[in-house]
């Protein structure tokens, strides 16, 4: 009887991985080239610009607040249900989920976990960098405005940047940064712009979001992505360590599975119960039941046979009876005198 060994949902994911031994060599891994760096330094120095402007309570801010008075929902309402379902391209939950589900099909069939690695680095990135500077400046949004002109920082908000537009910029950027062909790569990027450019101006529309939110928004995720080459080395560490892992695993599942007996050959088979008795006897018992095993019962031992005519007739202790002397075993001959002889 041939037994085959049934593999799992994740087994058989790490096989279609192990595949080829090698990535494909068509697939590139951006690095940190000078290109890229003045493309960083350009876009930090961008972000510092922005939130001096509105710290200073700067042309920028009395600008947020014409497009606030402005009212764009009012001036054209014909696009607002449009709107309200295009802003969820920005939105962390939904736009994740597509994302991934993209590149987990690219990580099955270019056989690597880069992708899924990339994009759980890039989303880290967004929530360490856009929270902290969420939560650290407060500022409110323009439905919660309190003072005509002021640039509402340091009140409890959490609208500077727009999380909305990192989001898109970082969520769809992705797609560009992980492409395959430079071909790819600029439709991509262009792609990418375009939703994100579309998101941002959506929340400005919707009046959740003043317009400097906005312009700090997209410099916070094109920062992340500009920044994602240095955290490559990172990121192929640890998708060495999820294949040891993984082998690790399966080295210890092989040690523990059960060793197939040929059809034919004798099994010895042992209850649930005796082989958990003997599991748990101590070494010390193990010798003194051997003993006991070994040592034979009197009245079991064999014997020469005896008559049960020759046997002693024997009385029990405590009994009633007499013993009676002249009582004679059957068969013997009897001794007594015949009367008148």
């Amino acid at each position: 009887m041939r037994t085959e060994t049934k593999l799992s949902r994740l087994d058989r994911v790490f096989a279609r991985l192990d595949r080829e031994p090698e990535r494909p060599a068509h697939i590139d891994v951006p690095r940190m080239s000078r290109h890229r760096v003045v493309l960083f330094s350009a876009t930090l120095a961008f972000y510092g610009a922005i939130v001096w402007a509105v710290v200073i309570s700067s042309w920028l801010v009395r600008l947020d607040w014409q497009v606030m008075f402005f009212r764009p929902y009012q001036q054209w309402p014909q696009v607002h249900a449009f709107l309200d379902y295009y802003v969820v391209l920005g939105q962390r939950g939904p736009t994740a989920v597509m994302v991934a589900a993209w590149l987990g099909w690219r990580s099955w069939r270019q056989h690597t976990l880069r992708p899924l690695l990339s994009l759980g680095t890039a989303l880290l990135l967004l929530n360490a960098t856009v929270g902290a500077a969420k939560y650290g400046m407060g500022r409110l949004g323009p439905h919660y405005a309190t003072v005509i002109g002021s640039n509402e920082l340091w009140q409890g908000g959490d609208i500077f940047p727009s999380g909305h537009t990192a989001n898109a910029v970082v969520t769809w950027g992705i797609l560009a940064y992980l492409a395959s062909t430079p071909r790819a790569r600029r439709w991509l990027s262009a792609l990418s712009a375009v939703i994100s450019l579309g998101v941002g101006l959506t929340t400005v529309y919707l009046g959740t979001h003043w317009l400097s939110d906005v312009f700090l928004g997209w410099a916070a995720g094109l920062l992340v992505l500009l920044a994602l080459p240095w955290f490559e080395p990172l990121i192929a560490r640890a998708e060495v360590g999820v294949f040891a892992l993984r082998d690790r695993l399966r080295s210890r599942r092989a040690a523990t599975a059960p060793v197939a007996v040929p059809v034919g050959a004798p099994a010895t088979v042992v209850p649930p119960r005796v082989a958990g008795a003997m599991d748990q006897e101590s070494p010390s018992q193990k010798p003194a039941a051997a003993a006991r095993t070994s040592r034979s019962h009197g009245y079991l031992t064999p014997g020469p046979y005896t008559p049960r005519s020759e046997r002693t007739p024997l009385t029990p202790v405590g009994s009633r009876r007499p013993p009676h002397t002249e009582r004679v075993p059957r068969g013997a001959a009897s001794a007594r005198p015949v009367a008148g002889g």
